[in-house]
C-alpha cells in the first residue's frame, strides 16, 4: 500500500523528505552574505523565543513534531489511505504557505459573499409593511413572500452545494451570487405581485448556496491550527449582513420623497431603493471574486488539474510571504499528483461524441448523476452517524432560533395592539349636524350615530368603524384611510369623491342616491411615516447583541472545542427560553431576544466548523448544503407554528425551543472531537 501511494501521489520535492513521499521539509540554506533586508541587524540570539524561558515550545517546533507524527504514519504503509495521504500533504503545503495576506483578503470577500445571504433574509421583512401598500397585497400574499425566502433558499443551497463538490467552489460561488445580483435587481423594479415574487425567488435561490460553498472553500485554505477561530470570525460576517440590513433599512425606507413615478403604471418608491442597496454586498463579493483562485484542495480531486493546484499554491505562498517581508522563502512543491477517479474518466469519455447539443446534454446528465450519487454517499457506512448527527443538531438549532425570531417581532407587535386596542375611543348615539370634519380620525368605533349634512374633507382615517350608523347628505373628499369600515350602516344621498373607500370597505350596508366619483385605483403607499420603526430596532438590536458570542466562540473554538461549545451554547439557550415565564413586556422581549441571540450565535459557528471538518472534500460543500436545506426547512415549520401562537398560549413556543434545544444540545456532546482533525 505504501508504494502504491507513492505511485499515485506522485512526490513532493526532489531528493530527500518524508518517508518515500518526497516532501522537501526545509528550506534552502541560504549563504552568510544573503540575509534578507529585514532580518539585517539583527543577532540570531537577540530573537529569543519568549516561552522558552518558562519551558513553552516554540510554535514551529510544535508544527515539526505534528509533521513528523504524520510522516511516520505516512511511513506505516497500510495504516494509511491514499485520501489521508493526500490530505497529510496538503496540510504540510498549507503549513509552510502560512497564514497572511492572502487567507485575510479571501476571508474579506468570502464574508461579503456571508453577508449577503445575512441581508437576504430581512429584505422581505422590511419591505413588507411598505410592499403591502404599493402592491396590494392580501395576507395569504404576503405569506407566501415570507415563505418564499426560506424555500428558494433551501433549494439553493441544495443544487450548489452538491454543484460545488464537481464543477467548482469558486465557479459555483461566482454563478450564484449573480443569478442573486440579477434578479434582486430586477425584482426592485417589478410593479407586480406575479413578478416580484418571481424574481425574489430566483434571487434566493442564488444567495442560498452561498453558507455551503463559502465555509467549504475558505476551509480548504486554512491550516488546521488556524481552522476553527478563523472559520468562526467568518461566521461573523452574517451577523454584519443583519445589521447593514436593518440599518438601510431604518435610514431608506420611511424617506418616501426617495423614488419617481413614471404616470400611472410605473411607480419607484423608497423599498425599492432598499432592494437595490441590499445588493450591494453581493456585487462587491462577487467583483472580489473574480480576483480570487479555484480551492487547491478541490482541484487535486479533479483529473488533469494538478498544475493548476500547484500554480494556486505557489501564489498562496509567495503573496503571505513576500507580504511578511520574507520574499527569499521558496516553494519547495514540485510536483502534485493524484489518482484519476472513474467518475471523471466518464465525463471524459462522453465529452468528445455527438454534437454540441448531445455533448452538452450527456455532461449535464452526468453531472446530474454524480451529485446525487455524492448526496447519496452521505448515508453509507462511514458516514451514516455524522450525517444523522449533524441533520438532528442543525433541525433543532434552526427550528427554535428562526421560530422565536419571529416569535419575538410578533408578540411586540401584538403588545403594541393590544396596548392600542386598549386606548379606543367609543362613541355612542352621537348627532352630528352641519359639521365639518377637518381633522383626522384614529382608534375610534362610532355605534348608532347620526351625521346628517355634514363634510369629512382632506382627513386620514386610521382604524375608525361606523356601526349602525346613519349618513344623510354627506360628503366625503379626499380621504386616506387604513382598516377603516362601515357595518350595518344606511347611507343616503352621500357623495365620496377622491377616495379609497371601496366597496369591501362597506359590510352589510344599505346605500340610496349615493355616488362614488374619482376613486383612488390600485393600492397607495402613504406619504407620511407609518412604518413601525421598532421593527428595524429590534433586528438591530438583535443582530447586535451576536457581536459578544462571535467573538467569545471564535476565541474559545479551538480552546474548549467544538462539541462543547455547541452542546453549551444550545443548553444555555434552551435555558434563556424559560425566562419568558418570567414576565411578558415589550421591553422584557426585546431583552431576551438579545440575550438568546447573543448566546445561540456561539452554537451556529460551532455547528458551522464540524460540518466542514466531518466531511472529506469530495463530499463537504454537498453535505453542507444538504444540512443547510434541511435548516430553512426547520426555518419555515418553526416560523409556521410559532407565529400560530401569537396571542393564543406562550407556553408551546416556549415548550417547543426549550425541547428541541436540549436534544440539539445533548446529540451535539456525543460528536467527535475534531480539534486536531486534518481535513480529508
Amino acid at each position: 500500500m505504501a508504494d502504491q501511494g507513492v505511485d499515485s501521489y506522485g512526490t513532493y520535492g526532489e531528493g530527500g523528505g518524508y518517508n518515500g513521499c518526497g516532501y522537501q521539509a526545509d528550506y534552502p540554506p541560504q549563504e552568510e552574505d544573503a540575509a534578507s533586508d529585514v532580518t539585517e541587524g539583527h543577532d540570531e540570539e537577540d530573537q529569543m523565543y519568549e516561552g522558552e524561558y518558562q519551558g513553552i515550545p516554540h510554535p514551529d517546533e510544535v508544527k515539526a513534531a505534528h509533521r513528523a507524527a504524520r510522516a511516520k504514519a505516512r511511513a506505516a504503509g497500510n495504516a494509511v489511505s491514499e485520501l489521508e495521504e493526500l490530505s497529510q500533504q496538503y496540510e504540510d503545503i498549507m503549513e509552510d504557505c502560512g497564514h497572511g495576506k492572502f487567507q485575510w483578503t479571501l476571508f474579506v470577500v468570502l464574508g461579503l459573499a456571508l453577508m449577503a445571504d445575512g441581508v437576504e433574509c430581512f429584505v422581505v421583512a422590511f419591505v413588507l409593511p411598505s410592499a403591502e401598500k404599493d402592491l396590494c397585497l392580501s395576507n395569504a400574499e404576503k405569506g407566501m413572500l415570507g415563505l418564499i425566502v426560506f424555500l428558494s433558499m433551501m433549494v439553493g443551497a441544495f443544487v450548489w452545494g452538491g454543484l460545488a463538490d464537481k464543477v467548482g467552489r469558486r465557479r459555483c460561488l461566482i454563478e450564484a451570487l449573480a443569478i442573486n445580483c440579477v434578479f434582486g435587481f430586477l425584482s426592485s423594479f417589478a410593479q407586480g405581485y406575479g413578478f416580484f415574487l418571481f424574481f425574489r425567488l430566483l434571487s434566493g435561490i442564488g444567495i442560498g448556496g452561498t453558507v455551503p460553498i463559502v465555509y467549504s472553500y475558505f476551509s480548504e485554505f486554512l491550516q488546521m491550527d488556524k481552522r476553527g477561530e478563523h472559520l468562526s470570525w467568518l461566521c461573523m460576517f452574517w451577523m454584519i449582513g443583519a445589521i447593514y440590513a436593518s440599518f438601510t433599512a431604518w435610514c431608506i425606507i420611511p424617506r418616501y420623497g426617495w423614488g419617481f413615478t413614471m404616470g400611472t403604471e410605473f411607480q419607484f418608491h423608497s423599498w425599492r431603493v432598499f432592494v437595490l442597496a441590499a445588493a450591494c454586498p453581493a456585487i462587491a463579493s462577487l467583483v472580489g471574486l473574480t480576483f480570487m483562485p479555484e480551492s487547491p484542495r478541490f482541484l487535486l480531486e479533479q483529473n488533469a488539474k494538478h498544475d493548476e493546484a500547484w500554480m494556486i499554491l505557489k501564489q498562496v505562498h509567495d503573496t503571505n510571504w513576500r507580504a511578511k517581508g520574507q520574499p527569499e522563502k521558496v516553494f519547495t512543491v514540485t510536483h502534485i499528483k493524484a489518482p484519476k477517479t472513474a467518475e471523471d474518466e466518464f465525463i471524459e469519455i462522453q465529452s468528445p461524441t455527438g454534437t454540441a447539443v448531445q455533448r452538452w446534454a450527456v455532461r449535464s446528465l452526468t453531472l446530474c448523476k454524480l451529485v446525487l450519487r455524492n448526496m447519496t454517499s452521505l448515508l453509507s457506512a462511514e458516514l451514516r452517524f455524522a450525517t444523522l448527527f449533524m441533520a438532528i443538531i442543525w433541525f433543532c438549532m434552526a427550528f427554535s432560533y428562526y421560530g422565536l425570531s419571529v416569535w419575538f417581532p410578533d408578540m411586540i407587535k401584538h403588545f403594541q395592539f393590544e396596548e392600542y386596542e386598549s386606548k379606543v375611543k367609543v362613541f355612542h348615539k352621537e348627532r352630528v349636524e352641519n359639521f365639518h370634519f377637518n381633522f383626522s380620525l384614529e382608534n375610534q368605533i362610532h355605534k348608532e350615530g347620526e351625521y346628517i349634512h355634514d363634510k369629512f374633507i382632506s382627513i386620514e382615517m386610521k382604524s375608525v368603524k361606523f356601526e349602525d350608523s346613519l349618513f344623510e347628505d354627506c360628503r366625503f373628499e379626499d380621504i386616506k384611510s387604513t382598516d377603516t369600515v362601515f357595518e350595518n350602516c344606511t347611507i343616503h344621498s352621500t357623495v365620496f369623491y377622491n377616495t379609497d373607500l371601496w366597496e369591501e370597505r362597506f359590510i352589510n350596508c344599505w346605500m340610496e342616491n349615493t355616488t362614488f366619483v374619482h376613486n383612488k385605483h390600485g393600492c397607495h403607499l402613504d406619504t407620511e411615516e407609518e412604518n413601525d420603526v421598532l421593527i428595524y430596532l429590534v433586528s438591530f438590536l438583535g443582530s447586535l447583541a451576536v457581536l459578544p458570542g462571535n467573538i467569545i466562540s471564535a476565541l474559545f473554538m479551538d480552546k474548549i472545542g467544538r462539541m462543547k461549545i455547541i452542546g453549551g451554547s444550545m443548553l444555555i439557550s434552551a435555558g434563556c427560553s424559560f425566562f419568558l415565564f418570567l414576565g411578558f413586556s415589550q421591553s422584557a422581549i426585546i431583552a431576551l431576544q438579545c440575550l438568546f441571540c447573543g448566546v445561540s450565535v456561539a452554537a451556529w459557528n460551532g455547528i458551522e466548523v464540524v460540518t466542514v471538518e466531518l466531511y472529506p472534500a469530495s463530499k463537504r460543500a454537498t453535505a453542507f448544503g444538504v444540512l443547510n436545506a434541511l435548516c430553512k426547512l426547520a426555518a419555515v415549520l418553526g416560523s409556521s407554528i410559532f407565529a400560530s401562537f401569537v396571542g393564543i398560549t406562550e407556553v408551546i413556543p416556549i415548550l417547543l425551543s426549550f425541547t428541541a434545544l436540549v436534544c440539539g444540545g445533548l446529540v451535539a456532546l456525543r460528536l467527535p472531537d475534531t480539534r486536531e482533525k486534518i481535513l480529508l
